[in-house]
């Protein structure tokens, strides 16, 4: 599975009780392990879940919440702060708080059965700009690579990165062109102009499912957006199941698998 849900706080989707507007983290995290409660149920027992999630700010100074939907235009994301200004002041955090968002799904994950077996930093080289003058404009994202069981399937050979100075230590005859992938990703945010919405980048989906489901294998989005995920899996030979609230999200979802060539082998 492959997966990346709805942020807190950042988007508003237009739907009764959606995930990602919850009053309170506490909220979020409780409804985020409801979700993922169901995905291990479903999930083979050797399968994995990578699950790609941002982090945001506390805020309580009332304004504007932006509607996001596939026609609307590309945020200019000044800031996280300014997204998260539509909330109310929340029990535990101080305005401008990084809430730590990701870290506190992955722990109740964890809590909750799911096996932690890694966390991915997702290097943004060309981040949305941020006006922020008091911190470092954000340029990553994690990865958390979760499991079902201690054993599982893992293809590590799929996704070897080049060895550093390979081509010298090659000559030297010792060590090999490949390593195993290290957990810094720098990968380039590639918007969908079509949805003129940042989804997740092709080439961020690319390794989770080389290494996270074997060949004929099927993948699995529960939250499938515009449909990134189903369509590295197609490409890659896998099956993929995508799961989405927004009706029109759906529909581009549909027309980018018909667009996506099937491998013949």
């Amino acid at each position: 599975m492959v997966t990346s849900p709805p942020y807190w706080g950042l988007r508003d989707y237009g739907v009764d009780n959606q995930i990602g507007l919850e009053p309170t983290p506490e909220l979020y995290v409780e409804h985020i392990v409801e979700v993922f409660r169901e995905v291990r149920r479903v999930l083979r027992d050797d399968g994995t879940l990578w699950l790609n999630l941002g982090d945001s700010y506390a805020s309580g100074t009332g304004g504007d919440r932006r509607i996001a939907d596939p026609t609307s235009q590309h945020w200019s994301q000044t800031s996280i702060e300014n997204r998260a200004r539509a909330r109310p002041p929340t029990p535990g955090l101080k305005p401008k708080d990084l809430v730590g968002m990701p870290w506190k799904v992955a722990f109740a994950l964890q809590t909750d059965g799911w096996y932690l077996r890694s966390d991915i930093i997702w290097s943004k080289p060309n981040p949305m700009p941020e006006s922020v003058t008091d911190r470092p404009t954000r340029s990553h994202e994690f990865i958390f690579l979760l499991t079902k069981n201690p054993k599982y399937y893992y293809d590590a050979d799929a996704i070897k990165e080049p060895a550093l100075y390979a081509d010298a230590v090659v000559k030297l005859g010792t060590m090999p062109h490949n390593r195993n992938k290290r957990t810094v990703w720098e990968i380039p945010t590639q918007p969908y102009p079509e949805a003129h919405l940042a989804t997740y980048p092709e080439k961020l989906v690319q390794p989770c499912v080389l290494a996270g489901c074997p060949p004929k294998g099927t993948v699995l989005d529960p939250f499938s957006g515009a449909g990134t995920t189903a369509v590295v899996a197609q490409k890659l030979g896998r099956l993929a199941i995508g799961v989405e609230l927004n009706p029109d999200y759906l529909h581009l979802a549909t027309l980018r698998l018909l667009k996506t060539p099937i491998p013949l082998s």
